[in-house]
C-alpha cells in the first residue's frame, strides 16, 4: 500500500519530514526520488534536523556520501554519478550499521539496496506545493507509515 501526503509549504515538508525522523531507527533505509528541485536535499535537510543533527546539511553530488551525527547517525548519499558504475563502495556496511541511510537517486544503486526500505518520491505540483508519495517495503516500513500518517 502507498502512502499519499500533500504538503503546501515548506514549512508543513519540514514537519512532516521531522516527524518521520522521530520514527526511525538504526539502519533504516530511506530512497527518495524526484526531478531537479523536487525538494529532495529539503527533505532530507529536515529529516536531519527531526534526528537531532545540528550540522548544516548539503547535497552530497559531487562526493556521493556525507555523513552526520544526530539521535541516530545519517548517512546521506547521492548516487546519480554512479549511474554507469558497478563499484561496490561497501553499500552493507552502510545499509546494515547504526545510521539512518537516504539514498538520493537511488535508481542507479537499485541491485544494491536493502530489500526493505522505504521509498519516498516527491512531486513538483507547484512552487511549494509537493505530493510525498510514500512506498513501504516490508513489514517494518508499512507499520512506519501508518503511524506517521495517524
Amino acid at each position: 500500500m502507498n502512502y499519499i501526503k500533500h504538503v503546501t509549504s515548506l514549512a508543513e515538508t519540514e514537519q512532516f519530514a521531522q516527524a518521520l525522523a522521530a520514527l526511525l531507527e538504526a539502519s533504516d533505509v530511506i530512497t527518495l526520488e524526484g526531478d531537479l528541485g523536487a525538494g529532495k536535499t529539503t527533505f532530507t535537510k529536515s529529516l536531519a534536523k527531526g534526528l537531532g543533527i545540528t550540522r548544516t546539511v548539503s547535497s552530497p553530488t559531487f562526493t556521493i556520501l556525507k555523513q552526520y551525527e544526530g539521535r541516530l547517525p545519517l548517512n546521506h548519499l547521492d548516487v546519480y554519478r554512479l549511474g554507469e558504475s558497478d563499484e561496490d563502495l561497501g553499500w552493507d556496511e552502510l545499509f546494515y550499521g547504526e545510521a539512518v541511510s537516504v539514498v538520493e537517486w537511488a535508481q542507479y544503486i537499485e541491485e544494491d539496496l536493502p530489500n526493505d526500505r522505504l521509498a519516498i518520491e516527491i512531486y513538483r505540483e507547484g512552487d511549494t506545493d509537493r505530493r510525498i508519495e510514500l512506498k513501504p517495503v516490508g513489514q517494518r516500513y508499512e507499520r512506519l507509515c501508518e503511524e506517521l500518517m495517524k
